[in-house]
């Protein structure tokens, strides 16, 4: 993210610093720019539309920051702004196919919190929650235009609101969240936990665990037993009849790890979706679309720490990295394509790649494999996993398939020595013509 490596000469560092600082380059232009080539990949498709938030921290650049522009985040009032894009999967494999829409903004430096704006009482156009239901909107007609067949936005329990429920934002999408409130259900003034808990067990299926350092979680196969129910849910109280109908029909999915270890914290997830969910395989199918919801945590990760480190940039102006960061986002994509492509020779490396960068990647190809036959690369010409072991070869990876496969700060590494070597194969074809 420094402009000084970005830039080939001053000429070229000049133009990046004018066209991040310019207020005429707006996020909204920037957001469909991506939109645009996500429009590219998902014509005839069912694709899943996966939105979550994330905090973009200027600490480390505090005392560099103007003024003007600059925005807080956290609990800790830190410099910085938030964002929130949609990340467009393939809904067969959840190969992530681009970023529909991209929504930032920043909270003023000593507004109230929550109760001292009265937040409950506030219009859903004024919410932070709004979010939610914008993100849908403008994905969706992003996805249409570019020709899917049906579109399922999926959020985690901060999008259990009841307003996404009723404003679902065309014909042919669906809605995924993980439920955060126990609401009222039907007419009998049961809750929507206890209901489901009541229900009949439809199936059970094993899911693997893997350990974590941040979390007392050890790595075991946990035995799922789900349970499924049809449910009206109710209005809240605090929105009015005249605005919002008395409830809404949807389908809620319940997966319960059955006899955890000893001190281990059960597996728990309660889902509720528009999608018709009345047997065992169509629940595994929703569970399914919904742990790929991780997908979006991995492109944050090749975004900050993982490779982009979008917190370390020294631009001066909060504006200019909110610019920044949007760009970024396309490169944080690509390596999310990497890491899901490198073992898939199903898919095209057009997916990530021009027809230029692939012509030069084919001549260097040669030069990458190692002397023994298990450092060759295994995957069929011009797919996305022989593109990626290449990638990876140049990122330092040994290609040994008995090793760990290629991270993202591998193909990031990959990544920056392969545009640095296209941009010399590139000027050696330009041949310069002197005409008297």
């Amino acid at each position: 993210m420094s402009i000084r490596e970005l830039g080939g000469d001053w000429a070229e560092q000049m133009g990046y610093y004018r066209f991040l600082n310019n207020e005429s380059v707006r996020v909204s232009e920037l957001s469909r720019s991506l939109g645009s080539q996500c429009q590219e990949q998902v014509s005839g498709r069912h694709v899943l539309s996966v939105s979550d938030t994330s905090e973009i921290v200027l600490q480390r650049n505090a005392g560099k920051l103007k003024a003007e522009g600059q925005g807080i985040v956290g609990i800790h009032q830190s410099p910085g702004f938030l964002i929130h894009p949609s990340l467009v999967l393939d809904s067969q494999s959840g190969f992530p196919l681009g970023i529909s829409h991209v929504r930032v903004w920043s909270r003023a430096k000593g507004a109230p919190n929550k109760r001292g704006r009265q937040y409950q009482n506030l219009p859903m156009g004024e919410k932070e929650s709004f979010k939610w239901l914008d993100s849908a909107q403008n994905s969706q007609r992003c996805l249409e235009a570019g020709g899917s067949i049906r579109v399922t936005h999926i959020g985690d329990r901060e999008a259990d609101i009841y307003e996404e429920w009723v404003e679902k934002p065309g014909r042919t999408s669906e809605i995924l969240v993980r439920a955060r409130s126990n609401r009222r259900i039907g007419n009998s003034g049961q809750k929507l936990f206890q209901h489901l808990s009541e229900q009949p067990v439809e199936g059970t299926y094993c899911f693997h665990i893997t350990p974590d350092a941040r979390h007392p979680r050890t790595q075991r196969e946990a035995w799922m037993a789900v349970r499924i129910a049809r449910v009206e849910l109710q209005r809240p109280y605090r929105l009015r009849a005249t605005d919002y109908p008395a409830s809404v029909s949807v389908f809620a999915v319940e997966a319960r790890e059955v006899q955890p270890p000893a001190g281990a914290t059960p597996i728990h997830w309660r889902l509720l979706t528009t999608h018709r969910v009345t047997g065992i395989e169509q629940a595994l199918l929703v569970i399914r679309w919904y742990g790929w919801r991780w997908r979006i945590k991995q492109l944050f990760f090749s975004l900050k720490q993982g490779g982009l480190d979008i917190e370390s940039s020294q631009l001066s102006s909060a504006p200019a990295i909110e610019r920044l960061t949007v760009l970024a986002l396309a490169a944080a994509l690509r390596v999310l394509q990497l890491i899901h492509g490198r073992d898939d020779d199903s898919w095209p490396a057009t997916v990530a790649f021009s027809s230029a960068q692939l012509a030069c990647l084919r001549e260097l190809a040669p030069s990458l494999n190692g002397r023994t036959l298990a450092q060759q690369n295994p995957h069929t010409p011009l797919s996305l996993a022989w593109a990626v072991w290449g990638i990876a070869r140049l990122g330092g990876w040994s290609g040994l398939s008995s090793q760990r496969p290629p991270g993202a700060r591998t193909l990031f590494r990959g990544l920056q020595k392969f545009h640095d070597l296209f941009h010399g194969w590139s000027l050696a074809r330009t041949y310069d013509v002197y005409t008297p």
